[in-house]
């Protein structure tokens, strides 16, 4: 099947063979016909399946049939994308552009952490597009600077992140502010019940676009596991970087400051890298990305937030420095890698009080992740980090009823730690 075949007007057709498009994906197979025909969506992918493009040329069609700007008048926003983070909102603004090209139509991308001026100016020539994040969209709109009266399609993108990030109070209030009469879209990972539940809230009788739910981690993705004690988690990273030699590499931090730790270590070991988190400023995010994509800089170091959205056409390596509290992240994390149909490898560092974090990973995944005993800094249990060997109560021994039942509580309570927190900067 082509993308003409499934109805895509010539101006579109011809945006997409620019950026090399020939054959649709699996979700915009199933979803583009449905959204041209004007009905809700509830669409559930792994990450790298094309979903951008599966929402954003139906959107531009629709608007260029039907509510083409009067060039009599400013433009009005006629389509509203709210995305959890600035990258991930930057990256949606760029496909926008690269589809519509030929259409004519405007969009522009707003967001926090940066002043508002250049946004505001943007908006006020007249968009009929606009990208945004809750916090900077929720801060306009009490400004009376946008409006969403005239939103005919809204995508609420990223949804089980945004969950995740605290972010359901302002999603309510956005829900609040649109049109009853407009066609809805909702993008998401995963289907917790909670997603499902806001899903009904924002969708009528919506076409449910589920793309390999069975599968839980992208299907080209080779992963493998070390056994390594903290305190060797950077000679380990520094001698695979080295021996692998990929052209790109993602390592993922749990913290801001041990992101920048990683990456002064690496320059150190003769290794470019650059971090990305939420206190760097919004340029130093996007240089860092831009040298990353532009093969640079090898290695990229981020939190997970920061890491949202960041795509990197033939990225070669994930390599999980710190195994994350909330396993549906470690999904999210490998799909960086193995998109579309290309093949990548994840690989994860577990030291002795991240085992848990691991089996509740591999409960998800429903698979056990090969492991790797052949490399320098194995840990056979005996090894104690620094803290743990100067303090024995603190030691590596198993964990009690209580501290397990305590884990647990932090890994569900992870969602609410941002709460509140929108997308200033201060966020991961």
């Amino acid at each position: 099947m082509t993308f003409k075949e499934l109805g895509i007007i010539d101006p579109i057709l011809k945006a997409l063979k620019s950026q090399g498009y020939t054959h649709p994906t699996q979700i915009q197979k199933q979803a583009i016909p449905t959204l041209l025909q004007g009905r809700d969506l509830l669409g559930c992918a792994q990450t790298g399946t094309g979903k951008t493009a599966a929402f954003a040329v139906p959107i531009l069609q629709n608007i260029y049939l039907h509510n083409r700007p009067n060039h009599r008048g400013p433009r009005k926003i006629r389509a509203l994308i709210v995305t959890p983070t600035r990258e991930l909102a930057i990256q949606i603004s760029e496909s926008f552009s690269a589809y519509g090209k030929f259409t004519g139509l405007r969009n522009t991308v707003i967001f926090g952490g940066v002043k508002q001026g250049k946004q505001v100016n943007q908006l006020k020539q007249g968009v009929d597009i606009l990208v945004a994040t809750p916090g900077r969209l929720l801060d306009l709109i009490s400004q009376k600077i946008i409006t969403l009266d005239h939103i005919k399609y809204s995508v609420l993108d990223e949804a089980d992140h945004m969950l995740d990030m605290g972010f359901i109070h302002d999603i309510r209030k956005i829900i609040a502010l649109l049109p009853t009469k407009r066609q809805s879209l909702f993008f998401s990972a995963t289907m917790p019940p909670d997603i499902v539940a806001l899903s009904k809230k924002i969708l009528g009788n919506p076409q449910k676009v589920t793309v390999k739910p069975q599968q839980a981690t992208a299907e080209r993705v080779e992963q493998a596991l070390y056994y390594v004690a903290k305190q060797d988690k950077l000679k380990l990273l520094i001698h695979l970087l080295k021996t692998k030699e990929a052209d790109s590499t993602l390592v993922f931090s749990r913290t801001k400051y041990g992101s920048d730790k990683i990456v002064k270590k690496l320059i150190k070991a003769g290794i470019e890298a650059a971090a990305i988190h939420g206190n760097k400023s919004q340029n130093a995010r996007q240089r860092a990305l831009s040298a990353f994509k532009e093969g640079k800089v090898k290695v990229l170091v981020a939190t997970d937030i920061a890491a949202r959205g960041i795509d990197v056409d033939d990225l070669a390596l994930v390599i999980n420095y710190d195994l994350p509290n909330v396993p549906e992240t470690y999904v999210h994390r490998i799909g960086r890698t193995g998109r579309a149909k290309a093949s990548g490898i994840a690989l994860s560092f577990c030291a002795q009080e991240e085992k848990t974090c691991l089996r509740d990973i591999q409960k998800l995944i429903k698979q056990k992740i090969t492991v790797i005993d052949d490399h320098p800094f194995p840990d056979d249990g005996s090894t104690q980090d620094s803290n743990a060997a100067n303090n024995p109560q603190k030691s590596n021994r198993p964990s009690s009823p209580t501290t397990h039942r305590n884990n647990n509580r932090r890994r569900k309570n992870y969602k609410h730690r941002n709460k509140r927190r929108r997308d200033s900067g201060k966020i991961n």
